[in-house]
């Protein structure tokens, strides 16, 4: 199970993801799907704006046993966030680092509709992804069982113009070595941010039709009784020359960090190597168990 705390008016509180409706977005970081050649699976899906990130896709869906949830598929019932480790799914063998920010939101429901989203705090999020021909859902790709994503332990408070200050960083670590897995990146560098993507979101959340890798999202939040805590990972970053060619092996360590640019890239790099966060820093570190 993820902890994850967040400090708050001197005062740290612990957030159980287990109640939140977990999503990722699919393309919202310029080239991303291109070089992890999944650009090819969202040609039948239209957008009015070819800046706009191309689906919203779940990652774990709280249903309590008992309830009617036969249009959620069983493993997304499956929790599958763990902050210091990664389980490689059986028979599988290309395995990617998908290093993001993401954001928990509070909530708003109206007569069945999503009518407000307001982000409570953000971290440092590994949306780990299978890479494998035929797979048309982009979930089954996301969520093969316990410890197959991440989240930082610490989570950073949202506050007024906070997003500006801060950058995505993510590494490997193998052999004692340490890699760019992607390419350090500003956060505001997403293709939709802020109240952009906020109302792409409940648009999505409300509307989203079942149609190729995107699923009838908004199904599942009915069936998952209108949670009021929604948790998004909001997209990739473009990989590294290094990221684009190496996949996880056992024994690797997957790092993301989101850190703000008061601190230089070679600090947080000795940050890494060291293993104790700075001021500020949402870090995740998780191992790859075979």
């Amino acid at each position: 199970m993820e902890n994850v705390f967040l400090r708050e008016n001197g005062f740290m509180f612990k957030i159980d993801l287990r109640d939140a409706a977990c999503f990722g977005v699919a393309g919202n970081f310029t080239g991303h799907l291109e070089q992890a050649g999944e650009a090819e699976n969202f040609k039948e899906l239209r957008v009015t704006d070819a800046a706009a990130p191309k689906a919203l896709f779940p990652t774990y869906i709280p249903i309590k046993e008992g309830e009617g949830a036969s249009c959620v598929p069983a493993f997304l019932n499956v929790f599958p966030f763990d902050p210091q480790k990664i389980v490689f799914p059986k028979g599988e063998q290309k395995l990617q680092i998908e290093p993001e920010m993401a954001l928990v939101f509070d909530a708003a429901w109206k007569d069945g509709e999503l009518v407000g989203l307001e982000p409570r705090f953000f971290g440092a999020s590994n949306d780990v992804s299978i890479r494998k021909e035929g797979a048309l859902k982009i979930s089954v790709k996301k969520n093969w069982g316990p410890s197959s994503k991440g989240f930082g332990e610490q989570a950073i408070k949202v506050e007024p113009g906070i997003f500006d200050r801060y950058r995505i960083a993510s590494y490997l670590a193998r052999g004692g070595k340490l890699f760019e897995y992607g390419e350090n990146s500003p956060v505001n560098g997403y293709s939709y941010f802020g109240k952009r993507l906020n109302d792409w979101l409940l648009e999505k959340f409300n509307r989203q039709q079942d149609l190729g890798p995107a699923e009838d999202v908004h199904s599942y939040l009915a069936a998952a009784g209108f949670p009021t805590k929604i948790f998004v990972s909001v997209g990739a970053t473009r990989y590294s020359d290094f990221g684009k060619e190496n996949f996880l092996q056992g024994g690797d360590d997957s790092i993301v960090a989101l850190y703000p640019d008061s601190y230089s890239k070679e600090k947080i790099e000795e940050m890494i190597l060291r293993g104790v966060p700075a001021e500020g820093v949402s870090l995740l570190r998780q191992r790859v168990v075979v």
